[in-house]
């Protein structure tokens, strides 16, 4: 079992940047890909960036490709989610998620997920 926390969201004006953290706990997740989706009010959850588990492969949505950054730090346990020149279209709750997946973009192929962070972009 594999427990997620995720951390730094938070309120930001546009052009503005935020880096979230994934913590996992419980298990290593070297074995794991990590993904960070997102859901807006009203909106399905939607993939935003993916990384493979020897990070060499990042994956992004072409709505944050250019201005996200994902990384991970296999010795910390812990995977990061750099965004840039955020937009007030970038507002929504940000969910990091593990699994051994083979399809990044796909959220049904991810085991586990953390509870959340709010990411508010202001216009």
């Amino acid at each position: 079992q594999v427990q997620l926390i995720e951390s730094g969201g938070g309120l930001v004006q546009a052009g503005g940047s935020l880096t979230l953290s994934c913590a996992a706990s419980g298990r290593t997740f070297r074995p794991y890909a990590m993904g960070w989706f997102r859901q807006a009010p009203g909106n399905q959850r939607e993939f935003v960036s993916a990384i493979s588990k020897y990070g060499d492969l990042p994956y992004y949505g072409d709505s944050v490709k250019g201005r996200f950054t994902i990384s991970r730090d296999n010795a910390k346990n812990t995977a990061y989610l750099q965004m840039n020149s955020l937009k007030p279209e970038d507002t929504a709750v940000y969910y990091c998620a593990a699994g051994r997946v083979t399809n990044y973009r796909r959220l049904n192929e991810y085991d586990y997920w953390g509870q959340g962070t709010q990411v508010t972009v202001s216009s």
